[in-house]
């Protein structure tokens, strides 16, 4: 069995905003026609890093959907086999990301 300590990433000087570890179930559709199911794992407001079922083209424009919020464009910025970095075209807005935050699944322990 292996374990290991997962704590947020933190601002380090690369990234424009802070990102949050998060588990939420998304869809990803590329002109409108195809849609797979994805997870996004990590979040900030310019972007997301998300757990694929199929390998992405970096460069390419996706449509994220965002449970509640709905269709986010955005470019893969980075894919490696079945993770996938992706930037918003727009950024969420404060209220945005906090909503999602408050969707988040990650199962959390009680210490």
């Amino acid at each position: 069995m292996f374990a290991a300590e997962f704590e947020p990433a933190q601002l380090d000087g690369r990234r424009r905003s802070p990102r949050a570890p998060v588990s939420l179930d998304a869809r990803i559709g590329r002109g409108g026609l195809d849609r797979a199911l994805c997870r996004v794992v990590d979040l900030s407001i310019h972007g997301a890093r998300l757990q694929v079922y199929s390998p992405m083209k970096q460069g390419s424009m996706i449509w994220l959907t965002l449970p509640v919020i709905g269709p986010v464009a955005a470019k893969v910025v980075w894919s490696d086999d079945f993770v996938a970095g992706c930037q918003f075209n727009s950024p969420l807005t404060v209220d945005m990301f906090e909503t999602l935050l408050e969707l988040d699944q990650t199962p959390r322990s009680m210490s």
